[in-house]
């Protein structure tokens, strides 16, 4: 099983245009994410997922290596399937899906990540992390996906609202979904030709897709934060955390 980790970038933004270009401390966001993931133990390759060449110009000119997508892709995992079929990945082969927009990545989250698979073989084809929340104003902030889980770490649901819901206490902990995903090659381009999801579509979002089709998805627990960055403001937050980091 070779592991590939892709990072997906598009320059298209709404809120936040040229998002993986923007500068933080001197460099472009996508460089520290690719930075950071490639500190990570048992990656293969790294590739950055764009159709945009000042995306590909920027990444090269810091030695990593990009795989070209379509602009046609309507997601993130679309751009991933169109990424793995270039690369010519086998069936059985674990791709790590990091977002782009995630310059704090631990690299021991995603060494976490991938030891699910090795130590549960064949038990399931798609995990992604969760992180205790510790910041209260995150309970009711849509923009940060909450997520339940069973006793053996299956996921149940992933809401935009606060989930569970304690009717008598908020004595409880409450996880965060933190956006790293791996799976199987085989299970990306099964994914990719569902339609899509009754509660995908609510929520928007893409992960109630496999659980609506019955897939089960594992879920490790962080010991540490990767927030996103989604607007302008939440560049200089990340430029404070590097300088403690």
């Amino acid at each position: 099983m070779k592991v590939t980790l892709l990072i997906p970038a598009r320059y298209g933004s709404s809120r936040f245009p040229g998002k993986p270009l923007a500068p933080i401390n001197g460099k472009p966001m996508i460089q520290h994410v690719y930075e950071r993931a490639s500190l990570a133990r048992g990656l293969d390759n790294i590739y950055v997922a764009t159709d945009d060449d000042r995306i590909k110009d920027a990444v090269e000119s810091f030695g990593g290596k990009v795989v070209m997508t379509s602009p046609d892709a309507a997601s993130g995992t679309d751009r991933i399937n169109d990424a793995i079929a270039l690369l010519g990945l086998n069936d059985d082969d674990l791709v790590i899906n990091l977002q782009g927009d995630q310059p704090l990545i631990d690299p021991i989250s995603i060494e976490q990540i991938i030891s699910l698979f090795e130590r549960h073989p064949g038990e399931f084809e798609m995990a992604t992390l969760g992180f205790e929340i510790v910041d209260k104003r995150e309970l009711d902030d849509p923009m940060h996906v909450k997520m339940v889980f069973d006793n053996d770490h299956n996921a149940l649901y992933f809401s935009r609202s606060r989930i569970p819901f304690g009717r008598d206490t908020n004595d409880y902990p409450v996880y965060k979904h933190l956006g790293v995903y791996a799976y199987t090659k085989r299970f990306v381009n099964a994914f990719a030709k569902l339609p899509l999801g009754r509660l995908e579509d609510l929520e928007k979002l893409e992960q109630l897709r496999a659980l609506e089709y019955g897939y089960k998805i594992k879920i490790a627990i962080s010991a540490f934060d990767s927030p996103e960055v989604d607007t302008p403001e939440d560049i200089r937050k990340c430029e404070l955390r590097l300088a403690v980091d």
